[in-house]
């Protein structure tokens, strides 16, 4: 496993595709908490079930006034097809080419198997991390440490 950024951490700035032609920043949220979960595969079934799950929590990560996206090394044509699918309301990026490269800054790729770990980090309004988790790949972390983390954030 990995080891990634740990709390009290400038979180890395990034901008990454979120289509073919959109790309979104990290200082682009600034002033707000950010969520970003790092997964291995948009069609991996446990990658499938996170991100479900996520997408169902996002009114209770809005109550914060969090942004979750969603980060792994896919394409943006596999994010869209597997966003429409699982009908995802909120920002898949790619992490794509040159592969990695904002996973690897995160200390969340997996070099030997060419993809992202499964890793989460709430990112403060300031872009501090506040809490990072570095799940084992084949779970499904949940969203309870996350929900843990915006409410120790300062309002």
């Amino acid at each position: 496993m990995s080891k990634i950024l740990a709390p009290n951490t400038a979180a890395p700035e990034f901008k990454l595709y979120v289509t073919a032609d959109q790309s979104l920043s990290l200082s682009e949220l600034k002033g707000k908490p950010v969520i970003i979960a790092f997964y291995p595969a948009d069609w991996s079934p446990v990658c499938g079930d996170q991100m479900a799950l996520l997408n169902a929590v996002l009114p209770e990560f809005r109550k914060f006034k969090a942004e979750l996206l969603g980060i792994s090394v896919d394409s943006v044509w596999s994010h869209d097809a597997f966003a429409k699918d699982r009908n995802l309301h909120f920002p898949l990026l790619a992490d794509f080419e040159p592969k990695g490269k904002i996973a690897k800054q995160y200390g969340a790729y997996r070099e030997h198997e060419g993809c992202c770990e499964r890793a989460l980090f709430v990112i403060d309004k300031n872009g501090i991390i506040t809490w990072s988790y570095l799940s084992p790949v084949a779970e499904n972390p949940g969203a309870d440490g996350i929900l843990e983390a915006l409410e120790a954030l300062p309002q």
